[in-house]
């Protein structure tokens, strides 16, 4: 199942859970456990520079929730994803306008992420010209009353170092405090290097027409809650109102995959976890996740992870 909330509802939901569980265990950090009614654990909040904020979220829900986002003004935000939702991607949204659309499903699953929410203008300040100004090369993260530019960014092994540090900081009081200064700093280097040299290995978000946008993402919850018997090319297309030719180059562009791709990804992902679950066959997961041919499904998983849908479920890992 899946719930449905309008942002407001959701601020809402979380203003009744601050009022009966906040604590602050320092005088710059919150913590508030997730709305009961959605589900359980906790968003902490972390001032470590005057107006930089560090959000740090652990928390699994009851359902599936879809909240639709208004137009607004979005600050600069470097977003990271260890466990759960889009856990292979890093992003940065830039500060400027957000468009309207209808969100993106966050899964019943436990998900580790944290955000960083920053005034563009502090990039100066953080990796000043001999002006003081914002390094032109990043310009494209202050567009004002312009719609704001988003960067996808895969994963890399640094970025996941750095972010585990964060997300297990051993230290409290003025240790805690640098260590997550220098921890911050560093985060923010490593997803903007790319774009200091040329955009290497970034995806930009294309300059699609309004609406366009959001329709992608609808295709891609469409695969999503289809995943055992999606829709072609041609029909996800024509169900969204976009041309097949769109649709596949707005995934490119926005998720970094064909939509085939991205499809297999996420059905290979989905046996995997069934399969370390332990009360299913192989044969009963090849079929849940749309394989009527086992050895098309093993093949493809083999793909994926490097070992056999068989040796998955007796518990070895992934190489």
């Amino acid at each position: 199942m899946t719930i449905t909330l309008t942002r407001k509802e959701e601020l809402e939901l979380w203003a009744e859970s601050a009022i009966n569980s906040l604590q602050r265990p320092e005088p710059d950090e919150s913590i508030c456990q997730v709305p009961r009614q959605l589900g359980k654990g906790y968003e902490r909040i972390i001032e470590v520079y005057p107006n930089v904020w560090l959000t740090i979220a652990d928390y699994e829900y009851h359902d599936d929730v879809l909240v639709k986002i208004p137009e607004w003004n979005h600050p600069l935000q470097f977003s990271v994803s260890l466990l759960g939702n889009v856990a292979d991607d890093t992003l940065i949204s830039g500060a400027g306008v957000q468009r309207s659309w209808t969100g993106e499903t966050l899964k019943c699953q436990r998900t580790v992420c944290f955000d960083i929410h920053m005034p563009p203008e502090l990039l100066g300040t953080f990796f000043p010209t001999v002006d003081g100004e914002i390094p032109s090369e990043f310009s494209l993260f202050a567009r004002g009353n312009d719609w704001q530019t988003m960067l996808f960014l895969k994963k890399t092994a640094a970025i996941h170092s750095v972010a585990q540090q964060i997300i297990s900081c051993p230290y409290q009081g003025i240790s805690k405090r640098m260590f997550l200064q220098t921890r911050v700093q560093e985060l923010i280097r490593l997803q903007l290097t790319p774009i200091i040299t040329d955009l290497g290995g970034v995806q930009l978000q294309p300059r699609f027409r309004a609406g366009t946008v959001e329709k992608i993402y609808q295709a891609r919850e469409i695969l999503l809650s289809r995943l055992e018997n999606p829709p072609s090319l041609l029909e996800l297309a024509q169900m969204v109102g976009v041309s097949d030719r769109t649709l596949q180059r707005g995934f490119q562009q926005l998720f970094g995959n064909t939509v085939f791709s991205y499809l297999t990804d996420r059905r290979m992902e989905r046996a995997e976890r069934w399969l370390r679950e332990g009360n299913r066959t192989v044969l009963e997961v090849s079929l849940m996740t749309g394989y009527s041919n086992p050895t098309h499904f093993s093949a493809a998983f083999k793909r994926k992870f490097g070992i056999s849908p068989s040796q998955c479920l007796l518990g070895k890992k992934s190489v």
